[in-house]
């Protein structure tokens, strides 16, 4: 069995017609939902979750197409849009019983998180935003040499099939390689973290490549509309960041402030897999974001 995360109970839980997902939930308090990133699953969260829970309810679900929910096929498009996956977080937090409450969400996560917000002011009080920047701003300043450090964002835009088989036939390198090349500090990911990562990923290519192909085309569609619309979060906004926007050439808090103008940037001395590398900064900032 994989790892778990300690004294949280684990549920199934209906959030749109035949998706169901996986979650741990612990603690008990104002509710906090906690959202992993690529190629994780809630496991992530582990250190994170068990400090709120102290006093907060804590909701980490794995989210449509990874770790052991649901992965349905996305026949128009639209299945992994981070507009749908939002509404599977909001839908997952009222069934639990909480119509408005915190969210966080790290690389994918965070994206998702996003799109909560924008779509669902009301029902989200804070968002936490970790290690990735808009699906627009991603776009438009991935160029020239640097844009290689993102060259599975192209490979998994490509129309269905090539992406799925080359991913497929060989899964673990391929995950694999971003568990290795984004940890700065490898012991934060013990053998069987990692093994249950990759049993995750290797299980879930084809929703993982469609969650992707999403961020390429309809994400970019609805990120357009809000943007010209003038749409912003409008809650407390917390983001936190390797320090790698100046290595590459742009001012990633200057572009979250757009989006968010009640915002809070940090950057922190660690790799990408943040809430597992450095859950103290992580578990601060969030402490810091929920009192706001």
């Amino acid at each position: 069995m994989d790892p778990r995360i300690n004294g949280f109970d684990y549920r199934r839980v209906t959030v749109a017609d035949g998706v169901t997902l996986n979650a741990a939930v612990g603690g008990s308090g104002p509710p906090i939902v906690l959202l992993h990133g690529f190629p994780q699953t809630h496991l992530m969260w582990r250190h994170v979750a068990a400090d709120l829970a102290a006093d907060h309810t804590v909701i980490c679900p794995d989210l449509r197409g990874y770790g052991d929910s649901d992965k349905p096929v996305d026949s128009d498009g639209n299945g992994y849009a981070k507009r749908t996956m939002a509404a599977d977080v909001v839908a997952l937090a009222g069934a639990l019983g909480h119509e408005r409450f915190a969210l966080a969400g790290h690389d994918r996560g965070a994206l998702v998180a996003f799109r909560a917000g924008l779509d669902h002011p009301a029902a989200i009080s804070q968002v936490a935003l970790l290690d990735v920047l808009p699906t627009l701003d991603m776009w438009d300043v991935l160029h020239g040499s640097t844009a290689a450090v993102a060259f599975h964002l192209y490979l998994m835009a490509q129309p269905p099939g090539l992406p799925e088989e080359l991913i497929g036939a060989s899964p673990d390198a391929f995950f694999g390689h971003f568990l290795d090349v984004w940890t700065r500090d490898p012991e934060a990911l013990p053998a069987e973290v990692r093994a249950a990562y990759l049993r995750a990923s290797r299980n879930a290519v084809t929703s993982i490549v469609a969650d992707y192909r999403a961020s390429a085309g309809v994400d970019v569609a609805h990120d357009a509309a809000d943007r010209a619309a003038g749409r912003q979060l409008t809650m407390p906004v917390t983001v936190l960041q390797q320090d790698w926007g100046a290595a590459l050439g742009y001012d990633a808090a200057g572009l979250w402030r757009a989006w968010a103008p009640d915002l809070t940037h940090q950057t922190v001395t660690c790799g990408h897999f943040m809430a597992e590398e450095a859950p103290a900064e992580v578990v601060g900032a969030l402490r810091a974001l929920l009192v706001r």
